[in-house]
């Protein structure tokens, strides 16, 4: 299991809003940019961590996963309200196949009590990166929102 310290930063983006994260592993990154748009929505300070929820997704690449990932906390989020603070990676790998399992802890969004950010509609494609630089992994991704 592997626990995060956020590293992220909001990429100001004419009409959307983006994150480029960064991570000592490809997993850090992946992480770290879900905080990141957690952030976006809410500040992430106030969420407690009274659920849990496991995400598990697939895809062909790194930044398929990447984009899968982050989607699919957003389902989470616009089906069951739940807004995540801390997660942990339990299976990660990005060859030969790409896929994340991960346990989310945070808690249901409630107006009032967690202060409403922006909308994040989607994580897309458009300039997309997860590279490797260096000692240092990279995430960049741009939401609509």
């Amino acid at each position: 299991m592997l626990l995060f310290n956020m590293t992220f930063e909001v990429l100001d983006i004419s009409g959307d809003a983006g994150i480029r994260a960064y991570g000592k592993r490809c997993e850090d990154a992946f992480m770290n940019t879900g905080l990141g748009m957690y952030s976006l929505m809410t500040d992430i300070d106030g969420v407690l961590e009274s659920q849990e929820k496991d995400v598990e997704v697939r895809s062909d690449s790194a930044e398929g996963l990447l984009v899968g990932f982050l989607n699919e906390l957003i389902f989470q989020f616009d089906t069951y309200g739940f807004i995540g603070r801390r997660m942990e990676v339990t299976a990660f790998s990005i060859q030969p196949s790409a896929y994340i399992k991960a346990k989310v802890y945070g808690e249901e969004f409630e107006i009032g009590r967690h202060e409403q950010r922006l909308l994040v509609k989607a994580a897309t494609y458009h300039n997309i990166k997860v590279e490797r630089i260096n000692d240092e992994w990279k995430a960049e991704v741009i939401f609509d929102i």
